[in-house]
Protein backbone atom coordinates (compact mmCIF):
# COMPACT_ATOMS: atom_id res chain seq x y z
CA UNK A 1 0.00 0.00 0.00
CA UNK A 2 2.92 2.35 0.74
CA UNK A 3 4.29 1.97 -2.81
CA UNK A 4 0.89 2.72 -4.33
CA UNK A 5 0.46 5.79 -2.14
CA UNK A 6 3.90 6.99 -3.17
CA UNK A 7 3.06 6.67 -6.86
CA UNK A 8 -0.21 8.55 -6.44
CA UNK A 9 1.68 11.24 -4.51
CA UNK A 10 4.16 11.43 -7.41
CA UNK A 11 1.34 12.19 -9.83
CA UNK A 12 -0.22 14.78 -7.52
CA UNK A 13 3.07 16.55 -6.88
CA UNK A 14 4.12 16.62 -10.53
CA UNK A 15 0.73 17.86 -11.70
CA UNK A 16 0.66 20.64 -9.13
CA UNK A 17 4.23 21.70 -9.77
CA UNK A 18 3.72 21.73 -13.53
CA UNK A 19 0.80 24.13 -13.13
CA UNK A 20 2.32 26.39 -10.49
CA UNK A 21 6.11 26.15 -10.63
CA UNK A 22 8.42 28.19 -8.45
CA UNK A 23 10.70 30.09 -10.85
CA UNK A 24 14.34 29.12 -10.91
CA UNK A 25 17.19 31.46 -11.85
CA UNK A 26 18.75 31.10 -15.28
CA UNK A 27 22.38 30.21 -15.91
CA UNK A 28 23.20 33.89 -16.30
CA UNK A 29 21.69 34.64 -12.89
CA UNK A 30 23.42 31.74 -11.18
CA UNK A 31 26.24 30.43 -13.34
CA UNK A 32 27.67 28.00 -10.78
CA UNK A 33 24.92 25.47 -11.12
CA UNK A 34 27.70 23.27 -12.46
CA UNK A 35 29.84 23.05 -9.33
CA UNK A 36 28.84 19.40 -9.14
CA UNK A 37 30.32 18.72 -12.57
CA UNK A 38 32.05 15.36 -12.58
CA UNK A 39 35.35 16.28 -14.23
CA UNK A 40 36.62 12.72 -14.56
CA UNK A 41 33.67 11.56 -16.69
CA UNK A 42 32.78 14.86 -18.31
CA UNK A 43 29.18 14.45 -17.16
CA UNK A 44 26.95 16.61 -14.98
CA UNK A 45 25.67 15.64 -11.57
CA UNK A 46 22.87 18.04 -10.73
CA UNK A 47 20.88 16.73 -7.82
CA UNK A 48 23.33 17.88 -5.16
CA UNK A 49 23.50 21.36 -6.70
CA UNK A 50 19.93 22.22 -5.77
CA UNK A 51 18.81 23.11 -2.28
CA UNK A 52 15.54 22.10 -0.66
CA UNK A 53 13.78 25.27 -1.85
CA UNK A 54 14.73 24.67 -5.48
CA UNK A 55 17.37 27.41 -5.73
CA UNK A 56 20.74 27.05 -7.40
CA UNK A 57 23.91 27.71 -5.40
CA UNK A 58 26.39 30.36 -6.57
CA UNK A 59 29.42 29.18 -8.54
CA UNK A 60 31.63 30.28 -11.41
CA UNK A 61 32.36 26.92 -13.02
CA UNK A 62 30.79 25.81 -16.28
CA UNK A 63 31.66 22.55 -18.06
CA UNK A 64 33.79 22.95 -21.16
CA UNK A 65 33.71 19.38 -22.49
CA UNK A 66 29.96 18.78 -22.86
CA UNK A 67 29.07 18.61 -26.54
CA UNK A 68 25.55 19.94 -25.98
CA UNK A 69 26.93 23.06 -24.33
CA UNK A 70 29.87 23.58 -26.66
CA UNK A 71 27.63 24.18 -29.68
CA UNK A 72 25.27 27.06 -30.19
CA UNK A 73 22.30 24.74 -30.68
CA UNK A 74 19.17 23.86 -28.76
CA UNK A 75 19.53 20.17 -28.02
CA UNK A 76 17.01 17.42 -27.55
CA UNK A 77 17.00 16.18 -23.96
CA UNK A 78 16.08 12.55 -23.39
CA UNK A 79 14.87 11.75 -19.87
CA UNK A 80 14.58 8.26 -18.41
CA UNK A 81 15.15 6.21 -15.25
CA UNK A 82 17.30 3.53 -16.87
CA UNK A 83 17.54 -0.12 -15.95
CA UNK A 84 20.98 -1.66 -16.18
CA UNK A 85 20.11 -3.32 -19.47
CA UNK A 86 17.00 -3.48 -21.63
CA UNK A 87 15.30 -2.65 -24.90
CA UNK A 88 14.20 0.83 -23.85
CA UNK A 89 17.75 1.62 -22.82
CA UNK A 90 19.17 0.40 -26.14
CA UNK A 91 16.63 2.50 -28.04
CA UNK A 92 17.74 5.64 -26.20
CA UNK A 93 21.40 4.79 -26.77
CA UNK A 94 20.92 4.28 -30.51
CA UNK A 95 18.79 7.41 -30.94
CA UNK A 96 21.01 9.64 -28.83
CA UNK A 97 24.15 8.42 -30.60
CA UNK A 98 22.50 9.23 -33.93
CA UNK A 99 21.46 12.69 -32.73
CA UNK A 100 24.69 13.73 -31.04
CA UNK A 101 25.95 15.89 -33.91
CA UNK A 102 22.67 17.80 -34.01
CA UNK A 103 22.63 18.48 -30.28
CA UNK A 104 21.51 15.95 -27.68
CA UNK A 105 21.72 15.37 -23.94
CA UNK A 106 20.47 12.46 -21.83
CA UNK A 107 19.23 12.91 -18.25
CA UNK A 108 19.51 9.64 -16.31
CA UNK A 109 17.43 9.52 -13.13
CA UNK A 110 19.20 7.17 -10.71
CA UNK A 111 18.98 6.28 -7.05
CA UNK A 112 22.17 6.56 -4.97
CA UNK A 113 22.49 2.75 -4.98
CA UNK A 114 22.43 2.71 -8.80
CA UNK A 115 24.56 5.74 -9.52
CA UNK A 116 28.06 4.30 -9.27
CA UNK A 117 29.33 3.05 -12.63
CA UNK A 118 25.87 2.44 -14.08
CA UNK A 119 26.27 0.48 -17.36
CA UNK A 120 23.75 2.64 -19.24
CA UNK A 121 25.58 5.84 -18.30
CA UNK A 122 28.93 4.26 -19.02
CA UNK A 123 27.75 3.21 -22.47
CA UNK A 124 26.48 6.71 -23.29
CA UNK A 125 29.87 8.11 -22.37
CA UNK A 126 31.62 5.55 -24.60
CA UNK A 127 29.34 6.62 -27.46
CA UNK A 128 30.21 10.29 -26.95
CA UNK A 129 26.71 11.25 -25.79
CA UNK A 130 26.62 14.07 -23.18
CA UNK A 131 24.66 12.99 -20.13
CA UNK A 132 23.62 14.03 -16.67
CA UNK A 133 23.14 11.74 -13.69
CA UNK A 134 20.22 13.04 -11.64
CA UNK A 135 20.70 11.19 -8.37
CA UNK A 136 17.62 11.18 -6.16
CA UNK A 137 15.84 8.83 -3.79
CA UNK A 138 13.36 6.34 -5.17
CA UNK A 139 10.44 8.53 -4.05
CA UNK A 140 12.12 11.95 -4.04
CA UNK A 141 9.72 13.27 -6.68
CA UNK A 142 9.95 16.95 -5.71
CA UNK A 143 13.71 16.89 -5.76
CA UNK A 144 13.67 15.03 -9.08
CA UNK A 145 11.34 17.66 -10.54
CA UNK A 146 13.56 20.52 -9.34
CA UNK A 147 16.72 18.83 -10.63
CA UNK A 148 15.26 18.16 -14.06
CA UNK A 149 13.78 21.64 -14.24
CA UNK A 150 17.18 23.14 -13.46
CA UNK A 151 18.85 21.07 -16.17
CA UNK A 152 16.19 22.02 -18.71
CA UNK A 153 16.54 25.68 -17.75
CA UNK A 154 20.29 25.50 -18.25
CA UNK A 155 20.34 23.62 -21.56
CA UNK A 156 17.27 25.33 -23.07
CA UNK A 157 16.31 22.38 -25.30
CA UNK A 158 13.92 22.56 -28.23
CA UNK A 159 12.26 19.30 -27.09
CA UNK A 160 12.26 17.13 -23.98
CA UNK A 161 11.81 13.49 -25.00
CA UNK A 162 10.74 11.19 -22.17
CA UNK A 163 10.87 7.40 -21.93
CA UNK A 164 9.08 5.33 -19.27
CA UNK A 165 6.33 6.13 -16.81
CA UNK A 166 8.47 8.03 -14.26
CA UNK A 167 10.06 10.30 -16.85
CA UNK A 168 6.67 10.83 -18.52
CA UNK A 169 5.38 12.22 -15.22
CA UNK A 170 8.23 14.19 -13.64
CA UNK A 171 10.40 14.99 -16.66
CA UNK A 172 7.50 16.11 -18.83
CA UNK A 173 6.03 18.18 -15.99
CA UNK A 174 9.36 19.97 -15.56
CA UNK A 175 9.52 20.74 -19.29
CA UNK A 176 5.91 21.96 -19.46
CA UNK A 177 6.52 24.32 -16.56
CA UNK A 178 9.09 26.03 -18.82
CA UNK A 179 6.91 25.93 -21.96
CA UNK A 180 9.26 23.42 -23.62
CA UNK A 181 7.73 20.94 -26.06
CA UNK A 182 7.40 17.40 -24.72
CA UNK A 183 7.44 14.14 -26.65
CA UNK A 184 7.08 10.71 -25.09
CA UNK A 185 7.95 7.38 -26.65
CA UNK A 186 5.66 4.67 -25.31
CA UNK A 187 7.68 1.47 -25.53
CA UNK A 188 4.85 -0.77 -24.37
CA UNK A 189 2.47 -1.49 -21.49
CA UNK A 190 3.30 -4.36 -19.15
CA UNK A 191 0.14 -4.61 -17.05
CA UNK A 192 0.19 -7.47 -14.57
CA UNK A 193 0.65 -6.41 -10.95
CA UNK A 194 -1.39 -3.75 -9.19
CA UNK A 195 1.70 -1.56 -8.96
CA UNK A 196 2.29 -1.74 -12.72
CA UNK A 197 -1.35 -0.97 -13.46
CA UNK A 198 -1.27 2.10 -11.20
CA UNK A 199 1.99 3.26 -12.80
CA UNK A 200 0.49 2.94 -16.27
CA UNK A 201 -2.72 4.75 -15.28
CA UNK A 202 -0.66 7.66 -13.96
CA UNK A 203 1.52 7.55 -17.06
CA UNK A 204 -1.54 7.85 -19.32
CA UNK A 205 -2.70 10.95 -17.44
CA UNK A 206 0.70 12.48 -18.19
CA UNK A 207 0.61 11.33 -21.83
CA UNK A 208 -2.65 13.19 -22.43
CA UNK A 209 -0.78 16.40 -21.65
CA UNK A 210 2.25 15.65 -23.85
CA UNK A 211 2.67 17.56 -27.13
CA UNK A 212 3.54 14.40 -29.03
CA UNK A 213 3.30 10.69 -28.26
CA UNK A 214 5.32 8.14 -30.25
CA UNK A 215 3.96 4.60 -30.44
CA UNK A 216 6.50 2.00 -31.53
CA UNK A 217 3.96 -0.45 -32.99
CA UNK A 218 0.53 -0.51 -34.61
CA UNK A 219 -1.14 -2.38 -31.70
CA UNK A 220 0.27 0.21 -29.32
CA UNK A 221 -1.46 2.99 -31.26
CA UNK A 222 -4.76 1.22 -30.64
CA UNK A 223 -3.97 0.82 -26.94
CA UNK A 224 -3.16 4.51 -26.59
CA UNK A 225 -6.40 5.54 -28.26
CA UNK A 226 -8.30 3.15 -25.97
CA UNK A 227 -6.60 4.81 -22.99
CA UNK A 228 -7.93 8.19 -24.16
CA UNK A 229 -4.68 9.68 -25.44
CA UNK A 230 -5.74 12.30 -28.03
CA UNK A 231 -5.47 10.72 -31.46
CA UNK A 232 -3.96 13.82 -33.08
CA UNK A 233 -0.96 13.61 -30.72
CA UNK A 234 -0.12 9.97 -31.50
CA UNK A 235 2.44 9.14 -34.19
CA UNK A 236 3.48 5.65 -35.22
CA UNK A 237 7.27 5.54 -35.40
CA UNK A 238 8.52 1.98 -35.47
CA UNK A 239 11.88 1.38 -33.86
CA UNK A 240 14.89 1.28 -36.14
CA UNK A 241 18.21 -0.39 -35.60
CA UNK A 242 21.87 0.46 -35.77
CA UNK A 243 24.47 -2.02 -34.47
CA UNK A 244 26.59 -0.31 -31.84
CA UNK A 245 29.02 -3.18 -31.31
CA UNK A 246 30.49 -5.89 -33.55
CA UNK A 247 28.73 -9.23 -33.29
CA UNK A 248 30.89 -12.02 -31.89
CA UNK A 249 31.72 -15.08 -33.93
CA UNK A 250 29.96 -18.29 -33.00
CA UNK A 251 33.12 -19.70 -31.42
CA UNK A 252 33.90 -16.54 -29.43
CA UNK A 253 30.30 -16.17 -28.26
CA UNK A 254 30.23 -19.76 -27.02
CA UNK A 255 33.55 -19.31 -25.22
CA UNK A 256 32.24 -16.17 -23.52
CA UNK A 257 29.13 -18.03 -22.36
CA UNK A 258 31.03 -21.18 -21.41
CA UNK A 259 29.10 -23.36 -23.88
CA UNK A 260 30.32 -26.45 -25.70
CA UNK A 261 31.15 -26.15 -29.39
CA UNK A 262 29.02 -29.06 -30.64
CA UNK A 263 25.84 -28.82 -28.54
CA UNK A 264 22.59 -27.61 -30.10
CA UNK A 265 21.58 -24.59 -28.06
CA UNK A 266 18.39 -22.52 -27.93
CA UNK A 267 18.89 -18.96 -26.72
CA UNK A 268 16.54 -16.70 -24.74
CA UNK A 269 17.35 -13.10 -23.76
CA UNK A 270 15.21 -10.83 -21.62
CA UNK A 271 14.07 -9.65 -18.23
CA UNK A 272 12.93 -12.47 -15.98
CA UNK A 273 9.44 -11.09 -15.40
CA UNK A 274 6.04 -12.46 -16.28
CA UNK A 275 5.41 -10.40 -19.40
CA UNK A 276 8.53 -11.83 -21.09
CA UNK A 277 7.20 -15.40 -20.89
CA UNK A 278 10.32 -17.25 -19.71
CA UNK A 279 7.98 -19.74 -18.02
CA UNK A 280 6.41 -20.47 -21.42
CA UNK A 281 9.91 -21.08 -22.79
CA UNK A 282 10.68 -23.55 -19.99
CA UNK A 283 7.41 -25.42 -20.40
CA UNK A 284 8.01 -25.71 -24.15
CA UNK A 285 11.61 -26.81 -23.64
CA UNK A 286 10.43 -29.68 -21.45
CA UNK A 287 8.68 -31.03 -24.58
CA UNK A 288 11.72 -30.73 -26.84
CA UNK A 289 14.36 -33.26 -27.80
CA UNK A 290 16.54 -33.94 -24.76
CA UNK A 291 19.71 -33.35 -26.77
CA UNK A 292 18.93 -29.62 -26.85
CA UNK A 293 20.20 -27.19 -24.25
CA UNK A 294 18.70 -23.84 -23.27
CA UNK A 295 20.70 -20.69 -22.44
CA UNK A 296 18.85 -17.93 -20.60
CA UNK A 297 20.47 -14.49 -20.43
CA UNK A 298 18.83 -11.97 -18.10
CA UNK A 299 17.74 -11.33 -14.56
CA UNK A 300 14.60 -10.17 -12.82
CA UNK A 301 12.02 -10.73 -10.10
CA UNK A 302 10.98 -14.20 -11.29
CA UNK A 303 14.48 -15.69 -11.33
CA UNK A 304 14.05 -18.05 -8.36
CA UNK A 305 10.52 -19.04 -9.37
CA UNK A 306 11.77 -19.93 -12.85
CA UNK A 307 14.66 -22.00 -11.48
CA UNK A 308 12.18 -23.92 -9.35
CA UNK A 309 9.96 -24.44 -12.39
CA UNK A 310 12.88 -25.85 -14.38
CA UNK A 311 13.59 -28.30 -11.54
CA UNK A 312 9.93 -29.38 -11.38
CA UNK A 313 9.90 -29.95 -15.14
CA UNK A 314 13.01 -32.12 -14.93
CA UNK A 315 15.09 -29.89 -17.22
CA UNK A 316 17.30 -28.09 -14.70
CA UNK A 317 20.44 -29.87 -15.90
CA UNK A 318 19.74 -28.74 -19.50
CA UNK A 319 19.27 -25.06 -18.69
CA UNK A 320 22.13 -22.60 -18.21
CA UNK A 321 21.34 -19.38 -16.34
CA UNK A 322 23.84 -16.72 -17.36
CA UNK A 323 22.36 -13.77 -15.48
CA UNK A 324 22.39 -10.26 -16.92
CA UNK A 325 25.15 -9.69 -19.47
CA UNK A 326 26.04 -6.34 -20.99
CA UNK A 327 25.76 -6.24 -24.79
CA UNK A 328 24.04 -9.63 -24.74
CA UNK A 329 22.86 -9.15 -28.32
CA UNK A 330 26.43 -9.49 -29.57
CA UNK A 331 26.44 -13.08 -28.28
CA UNK A 332 23.44 -14.27 -30.30
CA UNK A 333 25.60 -16.19 -32.84
CA UNK A 334 26.25 -18.69 -30.03
CA UNK A 335 22.72 -20.03 -30.51
CA UNK A 336 21.17 -22.38 -33.04
CA UNK A 337 17.82 -20.67 -32.50
CA UNK A 338 16.56 -17.60 -30.67
CA UNK A 339 13.16 -17.59 -28.96
CA UNK A 340 11.08 -14.55 -28.05
CA UNK A 341 8.25 -15.97 -25.93
CA UNK A 342 6.75 -12.71 -24.64
CA UNK A 343 3.16 -12.21 -23.56
CA UNK A 344 3.38 -8.51 -24.42
CA UNK A 345 5.90 -6.30 -26.26
CA UNK A 346 6.36 -2.94 -27.86
CA UNK A 347 8.88 -3.46 -30.65
CA UNK A 348 11.62 -5.63 -29.13
CA UNK A 349 15.16 -4.53 -29.92
CA UNK A 350 16.44 -8.04 -29.19
CA UNK A 351 14.43 -9.19 -32.22
CA UNK A 352 16.39 -6.76 -34.41
CA UNK A 353 19.62 -8.05 -32.88
CA UNK A 354 18.68 -11.63 -33.70
CA UNK A 355 17.88 -10.62 -37.30
CA UNK A 356 21.24 -8.86 -37.56
CA UNK A 357 23.05 -11.90 -36.17
CA UNK A 358 21.37 -14.20 -38.69
CA UNK A 359 20.04 -16.54 -35.99
CA UNK A 360 16.85 -18.54 -36.73
CA UNK A 361 13.94 -16.93 -34.88
CA UNK A 362 10.81 -18.24 -33.17
CA UNK A 363 8.64 -15.39 -31.86
CA UNK A 364 5.19 -14.84 -30.42
CA UNK A 365 2.85 -12.57 -32.36
CA UNK A 366 2.51 -9.86 -29.71
CA UNK A 367 2.91 -6.10 -29.87
CA UNK A 368 5.04 -4.94 -32.76
CA UNK A 369 6.57 -8.33 -33.60
CA UNK A 370 4.38 -8.71 -36.69
CA UNK A 371 5.42 -5.20 -37.79
CA UNK A 372 9.02 -6.41 -37.84
CA UNK A 373 8.92 -9.98 -39.18
CA UNK A 374 6.52 -12.14 -41.18
CA UNK A 375 6.48 -15.88 -41.68
CA UNK A 376 9.08 -15.29 -44.40
CA UNK A 377 11.62 -14.26 -41.77
CA UNK A 378 10.64 -16.17 -38.62
CA UNK A 379 8.40 -18.88 -37.23
CA UNK A 380 5.53 -17.00 -35.61
CA UNK A 381 3.37 -18.56 -32.91
CA UNK A 382 0.61 -17.38 -30.57
CA UNK A 383 1.61 -16.36 -27.02
CA UNK A 384 1.31 -18.72 -24.07
CA UNK A 385 1.36 -21.87 -26.20
CA UNK A 386 4.23 -24.16 -25.13
CA UNK A 387 3.13 -26.92 -27.52
CA UNK A 388 3.34 -24.65 -30.56
CA UNK A 389 6.67 -23.28 -29.39
CA UNK A 390 8.12 -26.78 -28.97
CA UNK A 391 6.80 -27.72 -32.42
CA UNK A 392 8.41 -24.64 -33.99
CA UNK A 393 11.80 -25.53 -32.49
CA UNK A 394 11.43 -29.02 -33.93
CA UNK A 395 10.60 -27.56 -37.33
CA UNK A 396 13.79 -25.50 -37.34
CA UNK A 397 15.82 -28.64 -36.80
CA UNK A 398 14.07 -30.75 -39.45
CA UNK A 399 14.06 -28.10 -42.20
CA UNK A 400 17.55 -26.51 -42.12
CA UNK A 401 17.45 -25.24 -45.72
CA UNK A 402 14.17 -23.33 -45.21
CA UNK A 403 15.47 -22.09 -41.86
CA UNK A 404 18.56 -20.63 -43.56
CA UNK A 405 16.43 -18.87 -46.19
CA UNK A 406 14.30 -17.28 -43.44
CA UNK A 407 17.38 -16.07 -41.57
CA UNK A 408 18.82 -14.45 -44.69
CA UNK A 409 15.48 -12.83 -45.45
CA UNK A 410 15.31 -11.46 -41.90
CA UNK A 411 18.73 -9.84 -42.18
CA UNK A 412 17.82 -8.28 -45.52
CA UNK A 413 14.54 -6.94 -44.13
CA UNK A 414 16.42 -5.38 -41.24
CA UNK A 415 18.78 -3.65 -43.66
CA UNK A 416 16.07 -2.29 -45.96
CA UNK A 417 13.19 -1.51 -43.60
CA UNK A 418 14.64 -0.37 -40.27
CA UNK A 419 17.36 2.07 -41.22
CA UNK A 420 18.58 4.42 -38.50
CA UNK A 421 18.49 7.48 -40.78
CA UNK A 422 14.81 6.99 -41.60
CA UNK A 423 14.02 6.35 -37.92
CA UNK A 424 15.69 9.60 -36.84
CA UNK A 425 14.00 11.57 -39.62
CA UNK A 426 10.57 10.34 -38.53
CA UNK A 427 11.39 11.27 -34.95
CA UNK A 428 12.52 14.73 -36.06
CA UNK A 429 9.16 15.21 -37.78
CA UNK A 430 7.40 14.48 -34.48
CA UNK A 431 9.68 16.96 -32.68
CA UNK A 432 8.84 19.72 -35.14
CA UNK A 433 5.10 19.10 -35.00
CA UNK A 434 5.20 19.04 -31.19
CA UNK A 435 7.24 22.24 -30.95
CA UNK A 436 4.81 23.93 -33.34
CA UNK A 437 1.89 22.77 -31.20
CA UNK A 438 3.57 24.15 -28.06
CA UNK A 439 4.12 27.49 -29.75
CA UNK A 440 0.53 27.69 -30.94
CA UNK A 441 -0.78 26.94 -27.45
CA UNK A 442 1.48 29.64 -26.00
CA UNK A 443 0.00 32.17 -28.41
Amino acid sequence: MGECSGLILQHTISKRLSLSPNPLPTAAQSPTLWRACNAREGNLHLAEAIDRRGRLPPTDILPTDSESLSKNVRPVIHVLAPAREGGLERVVQMVAAGQRFGGVHVACVLTPAEAQDHPFVRRLTELGVPNTRVIVGARSYRREFRSLRALITQLNPRVVHTHGYRADVTGAAAARSLAIATVSTVHGFVGGTLRNRINEAIQCVALRRADGVIAVSSPLVEQLVARRIPNYKIQLVRNGFSPMDPTATRADARRTLGLGSDTKIVGWIGRLSREKGADVMLNAFSLCDRSLRLSIIGDGPEREHLRELAARLGIAERVTWHGAIAKAGTLLPAFDAFVLSSRTEGTPIVLFEAMYAGVPIVATTVGGVSDVVSSDQALLIPPEDPNRLAGALGELATNPDITLVRSRSARERLRTSFDLTVWLAEMESVYRASAKRTLQEAL
